[in-house]
């Protein structure tokens, strides 16, 4: 028996997602196929009996309460839980701090539910003190924050409440406020309150909570104090209000959307800091170093007095969908025009314990996710492109494996697999074809059992005639151990029964450990191994060393990944070849230059031999860069490379370069302008050699224009020049995001992009309305056109697509 089989027989797992290739008229399916059935009872009977044994009596035991660290409640099994930092409050006070400036805070218990709205009129903000004292993490690490803040933390039966007061010094014509729409990154770029509550007290993971002045709100998950996943959505509510001299926030965070550990009495994390965008101004409750602020839970304060409900945590959520839609696809096989489907789907979550939650899941679409933004490829290797699906966010840090991301924000360098890469389940590409593959029924546990970090699935996705896909089961297994203050071990298992490489099944598994020491100091390592029928040498292991502290930066690593590893429900760059990477940086803050914030100095060399010696890649890249007071940046690249082709790549459908050894240099400048302008964005330049030839590049990134704070817009645009002895060419990459916010939960974006490399044309429109809290309505608008013809782009594919669904909570 394989080591995927033996960790794969306590496998649950979820998701699903529908052909649109359908051959016209109305089609329902609201059976699942007998076999898909099985897996998923299957999956279910492994894992809730699993589940359940997993009692409180079975983890691990506590460290024994010291003098200094005195405990503050105990768990369902009656073992103490020791606080890090001061002796609890004694009432009335709310918080005590040390020398340290650590805090041990006390949560308040309401006798009724507050008034979620904005405005701090009930007598408790009255009666109780709030927490205060911030202090700053930037510019001047330490020192006391320049606008006084004031926080609540209270809890009744059904939420926990976290509001606050934030002063300011000017007028609201000075704040910058100008994003409405949730989940959008442009928030980070305005004044906003920034929460994590690590509510397993584990002092390295925890959920993100971000409100702005206009009640716009971000969400997500952080995982080993490094790991962000940014799309996850909890169900939670928050408004933003006003009062003479600032701005004030309540939220309240129901139990059910928590996972918390076993018992009623609870101990959690919780970390507070303030963005005042308009003076670059960065402040926090408990002090916090400026190189990892918010994202290092271990430094957070100790919330005691919080008291969960008594049911244990066995939350029943159930949300059933309708969608249909209008196709036309010139490219299916027959052709689509018009054809009407409409189908129905349902998940179902299931909390097994506190800390422990099941899904599972029948015919799941993701209809409401945006269309991926392109880009410019001029390398012989693949594009990452970020898990968007909702299904696949909760807990999705929990899948990272050997210090690399499972999503866009890790710390992994590019050419790191990822052993476990959710978009390789439901998307397929063959031959240049892609299209989505039915996603038929699943099952999905995650959560925690004492010191261990679990996640489990098993998903079966139907055929697929245009990618050549058969039915497919995909299988994963992570298990994971806190050891020491902030390091893990752990080892993952992924099985796909039907290879695309080879005869047979395709499984992957390893061992990895990610170390944590300091403030900076992480040690990233694995080993990893694939099995595919016909393929050899399919190793790959890993040793990384990163310092990153906000003056000095080290990176050291050795990668090696086998010609024949094979990792298909992950995420491979590049293959056979052994790596080095070394990088030094040096970022001075000038106290004497009243108009700069930081310097930087950098270099970095990467090397990359296959693995008989030859060598593939050099680069050597030195980086000077300014950041300014008002939060705008400068930088400046120069860089040799050199590059060996083992096989002629073709960089352009009429230009292909020959193998050879190319050698070619180029400087860049770049130039970003900060968010507390109305237009932001990077603007770049690129200059110098390629492939024997030249390149010249200008590009815009992540621009952003503020017409009104509902109204904004959002241009990209990347051109490239290449002038080579085999030819010449260009390529021209426009994106215009355009939203129109009508409240934090409703908003239109449109997102249109032109891409001269694969002569398209793309559209796609997008309703999005939280009618109440976790259940929503889409109406999408997708179109594609080829650009090659002349005159008017003729039209490749278009779908209007309405979805609804509704959240019941029991």
């Amino acid at each position: 028996m394989s080591l995927f089989s033996v960790l794969a027989s306590t496998a649950l797992g979820a998701g699903g997602i529908r052909t649109h290739a359908v051959r016209g008229g109305l089609h329902l399916r609201p059976r699942l196929p007998a076999r898909s059935r099985l897996v998923l009872a299957l999956a279910l009977a492994l894992a809730l009996p699993w589940a359940a044994a997993q009692t409180p009596a079975a983890q691990a035991p506590a460290a024994p309460p010291t003098a200094a660290q005195p405990p503050a409640a105990a768990d369902a099994a009656g073992r103490a839980v020791v606080i890090q930092g001061p002796p609890p409050p004694e009432p009335p006070a709310v918080f005590t701090r040390d020398a340290a400036g650590r805090m041990t805070i006390r949560a308040i218990r309401l006798a009724e539910p507050l008034d979620v709205d904005g405005t701090l009129d009930e007598p408790f903000y009255r009666d109780v003190p709030g927490l205060t004292d911030f202090v700053q993490i930037e510019p001047v690490e330490g020192a006391p924050a320049t606008e006084r803040t004031e926080v609540w933390l209270a809890f009744d039966d059904d939420n926990v409440y976290i509001s606050g007061r934030c002063w300011d010094s000017a007028p609201e014509s000075r704040w910058i406020a100008n994003e409405l729409r949730r989940d959008s990154f442009n928030i980070a770029q305005n004044e906003y309150i920034d929460i994590v509550l690590d509510t397993f007290y584990d002092r390295r993971n925890g959920i993100n909570l971000t409100v702005n002045p206009l009640g716009g709100r971000m969400d997500g998950q952080i995982t080993d104090e490094r790991d962000y996943a940014a799309d996850w959505n909890p169900v939670w509510s928050v408004r933003a209000g006003r009062f003479p001299g600032g701005w004030t926030f309540e939220s309240a965070i129901p139990f059910k959307s928590l996972r918390y550990r076993p018992g009623r009495a609870q101990v959690w994390g919780f970390s507070l800091t303030r963005r005042v965008r308009w003076k670059n101004e960065l402040s926090s409750l408990v002090p916090l170093p400026i190189s990892r602020g918010i994202m290092l839970i271990s430094q957070a304060a100790t919330v005691v007095g919080i008291e969960a409900p008594d049911d244990g945590g066995r939350v029943l959520e159930i949300k059933p969908y309708a969608i249909g839609d209008l196709t036309t696809d010139r490219g299916a096989v027959p052709a689509l025009s018009n054809a009407v489907h409409a189908e129905a789907g349902l998940d179902v979550k299931y909390g097994l314990t506190q800390n422990l939650v099941a899904d599972a899941t029948v015919n799941t679409d993701f209809a409401q996710v945006e269309v991926d933004e392109q880009q410019v490829n001029l390398t012989r290797f693949g594009l990452f492109y970020p898990e968007k699906r909702e299904f696949f966010l909760e807990n999705q840090g929990v899948f990272a494996f050997g210090g690399a991301a499972s999503n866009l924000f890790g710390t992994a360098g590019v050419n790191v697999p990822i052993l476990f890469y959710s978009r390789r389940i439901g998307l397929e590409e063959h031959g240049g074809v892609a299209a989505e593959v039915p996603m038929e029924a699943g099952g999905r546990l995650t959560g925690r059992v004492g010191p261990f970090s679990v996640g489990a699935l098993h998903i079966r996705t139907g055929n697929q005639p245009r990618t050549d896909t058969v039915a497919t089961d995909f299988s994963v297994v992570r298990v994971k151990r806190d050891v020491l203050r902030r390091s893990s071990i752990g080892a993952l298992a992924a099985r796909r029964s039907v290879s695309r490489r080879g005869p047979g099944a395709n499984e992957t598994y390893g061992v990895d450990g990610t170390f944590s020491f300091y403030d900076d100091l992480n040690i990233n390592t694995y080993w990893a191994r694939t099995a595919t029928a016909g393929m050899r040498d399919e190793l790959s292991y890993r040793a990384q060393l990163d310092y990153a502290g906000d003056r000095y930066g080290v990176q050291l690593e050795r990668l090696v990944v086998g010609r024949g590893f094979n990792p298909e429900i992950g995420f491979l760059r590049r293959d056979d070849f052994e790596g080095s990477f070394g990088a030094l940086r040096f970022s001075p803050r000038p106290a004497g230059i009243e108009a700069i914030r930081q310097l930087t100095w950098e270099g970095r060399v990467d090397h990359i031999a296959d693995r008989a010696g030859q060598l593939e890649t050099r680069e050597q890249i030195a980086n000077f860069g300014v950041e300014f007071e008002n939060s705008d940046r400068f930088d400046v690249f120069y860089t040799r490379s050199y590059e060996f082709l083992k096989q002629p790549f073709r960089i352009a459908p009429e230009v292909v370069l020959p193998v050879d050894g190319y050698d070619f240099q180029q400087v860049e400048l770049s130039f970003a302008l900060g968010g507390q302008r109305p237009f932001a964005g990077s603007l770049g330049v690129v200059r110098g050699s390629f492939y024997g030839g030249d390149k010249t590049t200008v590009n815009l990134a992540r621009g952003r224009l503020e017409i009104t704070p509902r109204l904004s817009l959002e241009p990209s645009v990347s051109f490239n020049w290449i002038d080579l002895p085999q030819g010449r060419f260009s390529t021209e990459l426009v994106t215009t995001r355009t939203t129109y916010t009508l409240s934090p939960l409703m908003f239109v974006s449109a997102l249109v992009q032109y891409n001269s490399s694969n002569a398209s044309l793309g559209a796609n429109v997008r309703l999005r309305w939280e009618y109440q809290p976790g259940s929503e309505l889409f109406v999408v608008y997708n179109e594609a056109r080829d650009t090659l013809r002349p005159g008017r782009p003729e039209l490749r594919d278009r779908a209007l697509i309405i979805k609804i669904n509704r959240l019941f909570r029991l």
